[in-house]
């Protein structure tokens, strides 16, 4: 019951926290938004002392129960390790805890976190290397598939559903995420939980309360007949069947090894275990047990090829449907005409960090990176930074959008305080930076033709056509920036006509102003 009970309850939390990286309608999150509230991490680094008690509560009381159930990528772990043993049974085994390693990786990430290297705090980090999984190749798969549903829809006259663009936001985010599913499948396929019990900070940091749970699994010494199941069910590889032992640091209460003991040996409960010398006339029921599986495991090795498509279906699959997105950039045209040239983004100084941030130091201190928000933005202005300091991390660019004066999904989907929720009130007096009129490619000055543009769509009111010769009324205008009135929403550089270089952009703010 323990195992149905959790693979139901982690079933669900995974589906829907996956969904909440997949949604293009940015109307899950309402509803679903708490489940990211809840990962452990960005509860500590939101201060959000409520869900890290209640945590460090849960695990004392059953365990590590939110490996197994709340962090996505252990979930996901599970997936990979389950599809493995469909395959094959009985395959794992008891292994010393290698604490060199689990505490040399925690005090690594601790460290950097302290250091402020946030690139290597957000690449340990679990809740945040999943979100990166779903936002750089889950998410353009499914997208992909919605405009195939969009296009079946439009060819019926329904608008059930809408197409949406899709591209690659950061190339060497990609590769990370890449990099990241390969070494987890890996070890998933080969060990079960051996990222969780090895690398992950979380799991390390959990693993101390665990040990002093309230309820466990305990073994009956009376009633083991040392068969060895548990220990080869056991995809933390922490129950030793000859010892009755089991290392409460690495168990993330799973429950396969109660589902397949055959003789009650096993109980999670809150008693004293009753561990007694196992008796020796048992010990040829290993044997033949040992036997048995030897035999299985030569016959599936002889008889059954596995599949390795399976395991680089969603790699194939993300890498497919990005080449398709690049290849459909390649042919946008304006009304059929004419090939649009794609903009060159402004080397900028300070880069442009979302409203609701604070400060470019606010947002390195608080970001893991977890591309929650980039996957939430329904303007395509966010995307992850390339910047060493700030790899991954959400920055601003206005190549394909702008930051419309009212949207605030940024801030209020951000579960570890980068980014605070502000009301559209907020927003519209919130500075993040500032235009920057750049006078060669302006169109006015080069063709010596009308434009306006900027001026027409600043939300602010803060661009101003004056004559290019003060002295010559009748000469073409050009846009006067007025720097105190700017928030920096980027609507003039996007919507600028000149090609490839805009000219005109926005320049950040090392800390946002109240206008």
């Amino acid at each position: 019951m323990l195992r149905k009970v959790r693979i139901l309850l982690a079933a669900i939390a995974f589906t829907a926290i996956t969904l909440l990286f997949l949604d293009i309608s940015g109307a899950l999150h309402q509803w679903l938004g708490w489940l990211a509230t809840i990962q452990f991490l960005p509860a500590l680094l939101a201060m959000n002392v409520l869900v890290v008690v209640l945590l460090v509560v849960l695990t004392l009381v059953f365990g590590r129960i939110y490996c197994s159930v709340i962090c996505p990528l252990g979930v996901m772990q599970d997936i990979i390790s389950w599809i493995h043993g469909r395959h094959k049974k009985n395959r794992f085994a008891f292994s010393p805890e290698k604490r060199w390693w689990r505490y040399g990786t925690l005090g690594v990430f601790v460290v950097a976190f302290i250091a402020g290297v946030n690139s290597l705090v957000a690449l340990l980090a679990p809740y945040s290397s999943y979100g990166r999984i779903a936002n750089n190749l889950l998410r353009p798969v499914y997208e992909a598939g919605n405009n195939v549903l969009a296009s079946i829809a439009e060819h019926y006259d329904s608008y059930a559903f809408y197409h949406t663009d899709v591209w690659v936001k950061s190339i060497p985010t990609l590769i990370v995420a890449i990099v990241t599913l390969v070494v987890i499948a890996v070890l998933a396929w080969r060990g079960g939980r051996t990222y969780c019990n090895t690398i992950c900070p979380v799991g390390t940091i959990l693993s101390f309360l665990a040990r002093f749970s309230w309820m466990k699994i305990h073994f009956d010494g009376d009633k083991c007949r040392q068969c060895s199941k548990c220990s080869k069910n056991c995809k933390a590889s922490c129950i030793d069947y000859k010892t009755l032992k089991v290392d409460y640091s690495r168990c993330v209460v799973c429950g396969n090894c109660l589902e397949e003991c055959k003789f009650g040996a096993l109980k999670y409960s809150h008693a004293r275990p009753v561990i007694q010398k196992p008796k020796q006339a048992d010990a040829p029921l290993q044997e033949q047990n040992d036997t048995i599986d030897d035999v299985q495991g030569a016959a599936f090795k002889e008889n059954v090829t596995v599949d390795q498509s399976r395991r680089s279906f969603v790699i194939g699959a993300a890498l497919a449907t990005t080449a398709a997105a690049l290849a459909q950039e390649q042919k946008k045209v304006d009304g059929g005409l004419a090939v649009i040239e794609d903009r060159v983004p402004h080397d900028k100084s300070t880069p442009v960090t979302p409203p609701g941030s604070l400060s470019a130091k606010n947002m390195q201190q608080h970001c893991t990176a977890c591309q929650l928000c980039v996957s939430a933005c329904p303007n395509e202005v966010l995307r992850p930074s390339t910047d060493l300091l700030t790899f991954m991390q959400p920055t601003m660019g206005y190549e394909r959008g702008y930051c419309r004066v009212e949207c605030n999904d940024c801030g209020q989907v951000c579960p570890t305080g980068a980014i605070k929720p502000i009301t559209l009130e907020e927003k519209s007096s919130i500075q993040i930076g500032h235009a920057v009129w750049v006078k060669k490619n302006c169109i006015p000055v080069v063709e010596g033709v009308e434009c306006g543009n900027c001026e027409r769509h600043c939300p602010a009111g803060a661009i101003e056509m004056v004559p290019l010769d003060e002295n010559d009324e009748m000469s073409v205008m050009i846009p006067a920036v007025n720097e105190a009135k700017c928030i920096g929403c980027g609507a003039c550089e996007n919507l600028c006509p000149a090609r490839p270089f805009s000219a005109i952009y926005v320049e950040g703010h090392e800390t946002h102003r109240i206008l």
